[in-house]
């Protein structure tokens, strides 16, 4: 069990602990439960990535309208496109900050819009959502969540819900727990990602995300919410 379970640790590049590496063992047909797997991987020096603190990007100090918190810390969904979360984080690169914004589609984990750029605007908000309406065939009716951040709040993000019929749902003031789904994709992004490397430039930290978004996360990452499955295969068995 032992080559087993080093095999599996360094596949995921040190981001499962013994939760994961216990379920992908039984999904192998193997005898074992979460116990053993634990022991195992505290003899064998097998320690999962730990996290460390990171805050907030966008700014809520400014006089634009702001929308009524529709989700209520609610991150459940019954199918997929009923809830979106959205959020923005930073990464430091030697050739400055790179900034990176993400649309969760609440029911699978999966993100399944995004931008990075070098500024920090409502065009960073507004293509990464204009990418999950395509990706989701421009869906009518879904609650789309975010913070109050000006990007946010911008007439043109405003729009872009409108024309689209979707439904702006935004976190109270300096309450990260109402977006806590997005805070928990950064947190994983950061922890099992963001922290291995010093990024030389924007292109290669641009190169390393685009990675773990789209071949690792979405299709690779089992999620412990959706019963140990991956946000793609969820999705497959559950539509």
């Amino acid at each position: 069990m032992d080559n087993d379970i080093i095999e599996l640790f360094e596949h995921h590049k040190g981001r499962y602990g013994s939760p994961r590496i216990t379920k992908a063992l039984k999904d192998n047909k193997q005898c074992v439960n979460h116990k053993r797997v634990a022991k195992r991987m505290v003899a064998l020096g097998l320690q999962a990535k730990q996290a460390k603190k990171f805050k907030a990007t966008t700014n809520s100090e400014h006089g634009l309208p702001v929308a009524e918190n529709f989700l209520q810390q609610d991150f459940s969904a019954k199918k997929p496109n009923e809830k979106w979360v959205g959020d923005i984080t930073y990464v430091w690169t030697l050739q400055g900050w790179l900034y990176l914004a993400i649309f969760i589609d609440v029911f699978s984990r999966q993100v399944i819009g995004w931008l990075m750029s070098r500024r920090i605007n409502k065009e960073l908000v507004y293509d990464a959502l204009l990418m999950a309406l395509w990706r989701r065939n421009f869906t009518t009716g879904v609650i789309v969540h975010s913070d109050r951040g000006s990007q946010y709040c911008s007439k043109k993000y405003q729009q872009l819900l409108k024309d689209n019929k979707l439904i702006c749902s935004m976190s109270g003031k300096g309450c990260s727990y109402d977006n806590a789904l997005a805070e928990s994709f950064f947190h994983s992004l950061k922890v099992e990602c963001i922290y291995d490397y010093t990024f030389s430039d924007r292109a290669q930290a641009k190169k390393i995300i685009f990675e773990y978004i789209e071949v690792y996360y979405n299709q690779q990452r089992s999620h412990s919410s959706i019963g140990y499955k991956t946000p793609a295969r969820f999705e497959q068995l559950c539509v």
